[in-house]
């Protein structure tokens, strides 16, 4: 009879675990690509054309989602809210007196909603990335509303460019206008409340 030397055997025995654990690494791999890729979105084709590479995107998503994790992310009370729509809704009624002073104030009650939500207030580009991992649907508008801002600023935007940026601060101001049930059943401050878009 003839038998496999005892080296042959081991040597597939090894090879096949190798092949096995490279197949379960890809597996994983395409996992973790497709919950990325759901999870933010549009912002995850944007972070991949950024970093040219599928390895540091998905590094840096990641990155942000353990970053946010460690926020105290909450919603706001209905008093709050209503106090922020109020104020939106003056804002937005100047408009047309004042289209230059209405971006710059939607950009501040903007961030005075996030602060008050919970997120740091950064750099832009900071803020942004954090706003991505709860709401990567609307951190466009918020990066389209910027661009438009930084124009204005040197003197480059027109009337419709600032009602466009109005209109993106908007989208993102509703979307983080996330109000708590009610005092009794407000989630408590010390832990974070995830926000799905």
């Amino acid at each position: 009879m003839n038998s496999m030397p005892i080296n042959t055997i081991i040597l597939a025995v090894i090879l096949i675990a190798v092949a096995l654990a490279a197949v379960a690494w890809l597996i994983m791999q395409r996992q973790r690509s497709l919950r990325l890729k759901r999870r933010f979105g549009p912002e995850y084709d944007l972070t991949l054309s950024e970093y040219r590479s599928r390895a540091k995107a998905e590094a840096e998503l990641q990155k942000r989602e353990q970053r946010v994790a460690r926020l105290t992310i909450v919603p706001l009370t209905p008093a709050d809210a209503a106090r922020f729509y109020q104020a939106w809704s003056a804002l937005q009624s100047r408009f047309i007196d004042n289209p230059k002073g209405v971006v710059a104030e939607a950009d501040q009650l903007v961030r005075e909603v996030m602060v008050k939500r919970g997120y740091p207030m950064g750099d832009f580009e900071r803020r942004a990335a954090d706003i991505s991992v709860d709401h990567p649907a609307v951190v466009s508008n918020y990066r389209a509303a910027q661009v438009i801002a930084a124009r204005d600023a040197g003197g480059e935007a027109d009337t419709e460019e600032l009602r466009k940026a109005v209109v993106h601060y908007r989208t993102l101001f509703d979307e983080l206008l996330d109000v708590a049930p009610d005092a009794a059943t407000a989630p408590s401050p010390a832990r974070r409340v995830p926000v799905h878009s």
